[in-house]
């Protein structure tokens, strides 16, 4: 690990003028200590914001869900709020790392956190994401826990975050304050796909914080879910998984949020499969032929090809247990 300095912000002033002078923000500090570690991060100054008051869960005025991003992640999965109103973000919590990492991992960190592409995490390693230029060594090498959505000619790595998966199938906002102000983000532009840069992950500018994930109001009753498919049952990452959450009214599908996640470079928004399902009744034909389209787009790699039809049935079976059929 190479020195650094640590400062604590008092408050929101503190940790501002520490980010804009080029600080880090840490606070459970669970993967950015990893990478200090390994050296694939090399902060000079870090900040520590876990003093600020961006601990609070709410209910919006129009029945949404507001969580700030220092809510670590136990205190989100367990909030009784979280639990009625979008049980797919408790679960996709709780299927996150372990107990220990949950008490201790935020809200904010968690959507911060960077890939687990093993490449990256070895500095010998050619890694565009961690030495823009210097070539993609998973391309060529074993790239079993690798995108099939999303990937450039120069990054194929996996997000690796659970929770994330469920905000994106939700249409969460991003909330942050910086040098500039406050400003909001759709999730799903505010996780950025590699393309020809695929050190820049976040669309944050210099010195921002995030303050808040919201959760939009949707209509009720909804039923929601999440279904992680991994080598082993626990403290693994997802070779697929799928968020689902559904508005059936009358018998009919309303309104159908979908994504998945372990198989693209950010979590992968399906819209095809949300398209395909609204207006429709429930039923087996339909969930399979919804779950078809599940990897339009796909470019699988040398070992990887099986997330292909893994994928087409993790979504098939998420939407069988949250959909029902008649």
């Amino acid at each position: 690990m190479h020195p650094f300095s640590l400062t604590k912000a008092a408050n929101t002033r503190e940790a501002l003028n520490a980010g804009r002078k080029g600080g880090r923000y840490i606070a459970g500090g669970t993967t950015l200590v990893d990478l200090m570690r390994e050296t694939v991060e090399r902060p000079e100054t870090l900040v520590d914001i876990s003093d600020l008051p961006l601990r609070e869960v709410s209910v919006t005025e129009r029945g949404g869900l507001r969580i700030g991003a220092l809510v670590s992640m136990a205190e989100s999965a367990a909030h009784p709020k979280v639990r009625s109103l979008f049980p797919v973000v408790s679960e996709a919590l709780e299927l996150s790392a372990s107990a220990q990492l949950r008490n201790m991992a935020t809200i904010g960190g968690n959507i911060m956190q960077r890939t687990r592409c093993t490449y990256f995490r070895d500095v010998t390693a050619d890694c565009n994401k961690r030495e823009p230029g210097s070539g993609c060594a998973a391309l060529h090498g074993f790239n079993r826990m690798h995108a099939i959505l999303g990937a450039s000619d120069v990054c194929v790595a996996t997000h690796p975050s659970d929770v994330a998966v469920a905000f994106a199938a939700l249409e969460a906002t991003v909330h942050l304050l910086g040098p500039d102000g406050e400003r909001t983000v759709p999730f799903a532009d505010f996780l950025l796909r590699p393309g020809n840069t695929p050190n820049r992950e976040q669309a944050l500018r210099k010195g921002e914080l995030i303050t808040a994930v919201e959760i939009p109001a949707l209509p009720r009753p909804l039923k929601s879910g999440y279904l992680k498919v991994r080598d082993r049952q626990s403290y693994e990452f997802a070779l697929t998984s799928a968020a689902v959450a559904l508005h059936i009214r009358s018998g009919v599908i309303r309104e159908a949020k979908v994504a998945a996640g372990g198989v693209g470079t950010v979590p992968w928004k399906l819209p095809a499969v949300e398209k395909h399902l609204v207006g429709e009744r429930p039923s087996e034909s339909l969930w399979a032929a919804a779950a078809e389209r599940a990897a339009d787009g796909a470019r699988p790699l040398d070992h990887n090809r099986f997330k292909v039809a893994l994928l087409k049935r993790t979504v098939e079976r998420q939407l069988r247990i949250v959909g029902g059929t008649k």
